[in-house]
């Protein structure tokens, strides 16, 4: 049917109304309008909802309640042009709210938003679709959306519009989206960096901002940092910092060039152009913060790659960066120190560091801010490692005692890192020997307590550095750091366990640390370490061997056996084989035990009385008149009633008397405070060893002196001639094959009821088996310089082996034979030789 045309001057037809003008000033009478038929009142009823929801989140959050959402997500895809863009407008301010684009993303709205891209819509339209998904684009899901419904394209193309509202809201969008790595592979392939370079031209300050931050973003990616160059985008950059006009873009600026800077071909370009002079130029210049923390960022970037860094060197960044240490930021100190760090991986930047930045650094150690404190530290660990120079000149800027402070900082990379300098500058023995006399030791034993692995390895390392010498040692058995690097041994990290054995293992070159370490535990953790396929390692062998080394008591009652390199000295003492797992105890703790009828401990010392530890205090004391009046109380009696009688009178008579008890009371105070155990000495022995330096030692071989230290020796003197006994006849002489008997347990037991104690001295035994005898020729040889082991075996076995070398074979002289290892027999056929791994060799071991 046609459309009916009204006649002039015809009344309308009955059943139409006439136009109704509706005024509302309820927002719900105005919702329930968007559900009219007609065209206009659904314009209008948007336009008025527009202007509602503008006015702040409040109303929004009553259009939501009201049900709004719903009804105008019907009416943005209306066929009618006006109610769409209103619908819409409505959209995009209401979007802001964070229930409205929750509920936005439960109706999946992005789809027909991202439809209505198209260049046949209203720019209107383009403006608040643009907006409301730059709204929702902030959400993750909404980004995945947008990406998988092909939003990047129009918005792209949207770039161009000559609507200045559009080209904000989208590049904003955009921004958001290529947050995602995908979106970023997409927007290179859409050829995104010609419109992005457009709009820095833009006349709104907001528009060239997002650009630069979008460049920004997508710039980390190689191939689109070649399109950026490609497009000639780094000569817009520079002239954009080269712009006073743009002060507001220069740190975004930057931060582009800083991610381009990453790529040889492209800091190549910008050096021919003279642009990186310019930039560098630019830093040095600023006061800006945030533009001297992103050029050290970019620099940082760059000298990732060694091509960049010969580059940048050419240039001579180092003066720029040095300069930025000077600043009163913190964090671009931080971001400097970072630069620096990053070039010393070349080789002529880390001199001009060095001659030029150590100082400033140096200070930047005594800063408050522990994360400047961090990289400054960071930068000298650089700086010193294979550095002789650099190393001497943070000594000179008297950088030693601020990087001890730094072992207590709060960051633990400032730690390990204090730690790791220091031990660079320790390869330098004058420089090692400034480090120890500031207490580098006693400072260590917190580090070594850290529960961080890098701190516990570097802290570890440091003292198998400064553990070489003997007063280090001695500083930090005292500063109590020897348990926190026992319990290191334990650590399931390989270089935390490596570096504590490799320490174990210096700080057991002396006999005190060595047992100290053992009554720790070090030696039951390293046992089972060595039993560990994954877990042993170098140092934990060559630990335990060093460990045991230095303390050969406990060496022989776990191994059984003592090399002709470990020497028996005073103090020494065998108690027998002990179980594994079982405390080995000293020597004053076994004194202590009451008397039992397990095998007696025999000891070693041949120190005479007089040369035996006194007491602390006692040397003062016979230095001293007035410390010999405390230790002598009877003069001071004395003394006090001659004055007396001299008529001093009784009040100072007693006053002398409380002095005495005062004075003797301190005394008997300091006495047993310096009380200390030493064992009693053995004379016996000390005529042993004398008698052998003087009849034995003086024999022309080693061979004889062996025989001789076994047997015994012919010594013709002025009143005759005499046989020195030695070991076998001080134990009782030879004995029988066939007649082994026990009777040298009874002579212990005795020896043991004499002294009341379990400990015996070797001297006092006169009948000994195996173990004796060989216990006293290691003993004797030892003294003397003559080379033997000894061994444990089975049954109170033990014995001697030597290594001698035999003559040549009859008839060929100058033949230089290797030496072979001998058991010196000192039970049946005292002197004999017996070559070891014969049978007569086993018989005597085992038979």
């Amino acid at each position: 049917m046609g459309k009916k045309v009204k006649k002039e001057g015809e009344s309308p037809p009955k059943d139409v109304l006439d136009p109704l003008l509706i005024e509302s000033k309820t927002a719900a009478t105005v919702v329930l309008m968007l559900s009219s038929p007609e065209e206009e009142v659904l314009a209008k009823a948007c336009d008025s909802l527009y202007k509602f929801a503008s006015k702040g989140d409040e109303n929004k959050a009553t259009l939501l309640g009201l049900g709004a959402v719903e009804q105008l997500y019907k009416l943005i895809s209306h066929e009618d042009p006006t109610v769409r863009r209103n619908a819409i407008m409505v959209f995009g301010i209401m979007a802001s709210n964070y229930d409205v684009k929750k509920l936005l993303r439960e109706l999946d709205v992005t789809n027909s938003l991202i439809s209505h891209l198209v260049p046949e819509e209203d720019v209107v339209i383009h403006e608040f679709a643009t907006l409301c998904l730059a709204y929702m684009a902030v959400e993750y899901t909404t980004k995945v959306q947008i990406f998988e419904q092909g939003g990047l394209e129009p918005l792209i193309r949207l770039l161009g519009s000559p609507d200045p509202d559009v080209q904000k809201n989208s590049v904003e969008c955009i921004y958001l989206l290529v947050q995602d790595f995908q979106s970023r592979a997409a927007v290179r392939e859409l050829n995104i960096i010609p419109p992005l370079l457009e709009l820095l031209k833009s006349e709104y300050p907001v528009i060239q901002l997002l650009a630069l931050k979008t460049l920004e973003v997508i710039s980390k990616d190689g191939e689109t940092r070649i399109m950026l160059g490609e497009n000639r985008g780094l000569d817009c950059l520079l002239t954009i910092l080269e712009t006073d006009e743009f002060s507001d873009l220069h740190v975004e600026a930057l931060a582009v060039l800083g991610n381009c800077l990453e790529d040889v071909h492209t800091l190549q370009l910008i050096q021919q152009s003279g642009g990186l002079r310019k930039l560098l130029s630019f830093v040095g210049d600023s006061t800006i913060p945030d533009i001297q923390k992103n050029a050290a960022k970019a620099i940082t970037k760059a000298a990732y790659d060694s091509e960049n860094r010969n580059i940048l060197n050419e240039e001579e960044v180092e003066k720029c960066l040095i300069n930025l240490l000077e600043t009163d930021n913190d964090g671009v100190k931080v971001a400097a120190s970072q630069a620096i760090s990053a070039m010393c991986a070349n080789s002529a930047s880390k001199r001009a560091f060095g001659l030029q930045g150590i100082p400033q650094l140096v200070q930047l150690l005594s800063s408050d801010n522990e994360e400047v404190k961090e990289a400054a530290v960071t930068v000298l660990v650089n700086l010193t490692a294979a550095s002789p120079s650099n190393a001497s000149a943070v000594a000179e800027a008297e950088g030693i005692e601020p990087l001890l402070n730094t072992l207590y900082a709060q960051r633990d990379g400032a730690i390990a890192n204090a730690a790791t300098v220091l031990t660079n500058l320790a390869m330098q023995e004058p420089l090692r020997v400034n480090i120890q006399s500031h207490g580098i030791m006693s400072v260590l034993a917190e580090p070594l307590r850290s529960t961080n692995n890098q701190v516990q390895s570097k802290a570890a390392f440091a003292v198998t550095v400064f553990g070489c010498d003997a007063d280090a040692r001695t500083e930090l058995r005292k500063a109590g750091g020897l348990g926190p690097l026992v319990e290191l041994l334990h650590s399931k990290n390989e270089e935390v366990r490596r570096n504590a054995c490799w320490a174990v293992m210096i700080c057991a070159s002396d006999e005190l640390t060595a047992v100290e370490l053992c009554r720790l535990g070090a030696l039951d953790i390293l046992e089972e370490i060595n039993l560990s396929i994954s877990r042993k390692n170098n140092f934990s062998k060559a630990a335990l061997e060093k460990l045991l080394d230095n303390n050969l008591s406990q060496k022989y009652s776990q191994m059984g056996y003592l090399s002709s390199n470990n020497i028996i000295t005073d103090g020494f003492y065998d108690c027998g084989q002990i179980k594994r797992g079982m405390k080995f105890s000293s020597l004053e703790e076994l004194s202590m035990q009451a008397l039992t009828d397990r095998r007696a401990i025999i000891f070693i010392n041949a120190k005479p009385q007089e040369e035996q530890a006194s007491p602390p205090g006692e040397e003062k004391a016979h230095d001293s008149s007035h410390e010999q009046t405390i230790l002598s109380p009877s003069i001071s009696r004395k003394s006090s009633r001659e004055k007396t009688r001299k008529g001093k009178g009784k009040k100072e008579e007693e006053k002398s008397k409380e002095v005495i008890q005062i004075l003797s009371a301190v005394q008997d105070e300091i006495n047993l405070q310096n009380t200390q155990w030493l064992p009693p000495p053995d004379l016996i022995l000390l005529d042993y060893i004398n008698d052998a330096s003087k009849t034995i030692l003086p024999l022309t071989t080693t061979r004889e002196q062996v025989v001789a230290l076994a047997q015994g020796i012919i010594d013709a003197t002025d009143s005759g001639i005499h046989w020195n006994r030695f070991v076998a006849d001080k134990m009782g002489g030879p004995i029988e094959r066939d007649k082994l008997n026990f009777s040298w347990e009874l002579h212990i037991s005795e020896i043991e009821f004499e002294l009341k104690c379990n400990v015996v001295p070797i001297g006092k035994v006169k009948k000994g088996t195996f173990y004796h005898r060989a216990l006293l020729f290691k003993a004797i040889a030892d003294r003397i310089g003559i080379g033997c082991s000894l061994v444990r075996g089975k049954y109170n076995r033990a014995w001697n082996e030597v290594k001698l070398v035999d003559d040549s074979p009859q008839g060929i002289t100058g033949l230089l034979l290797p030496p072979r290892e001998y058991i010196v027999d000192l039970m049946f056929e005292p002197g004999r030789l017996i070559k070891e791994g014969s049978v007569e060799a086993d018989q005597y071991k085992h038979i």
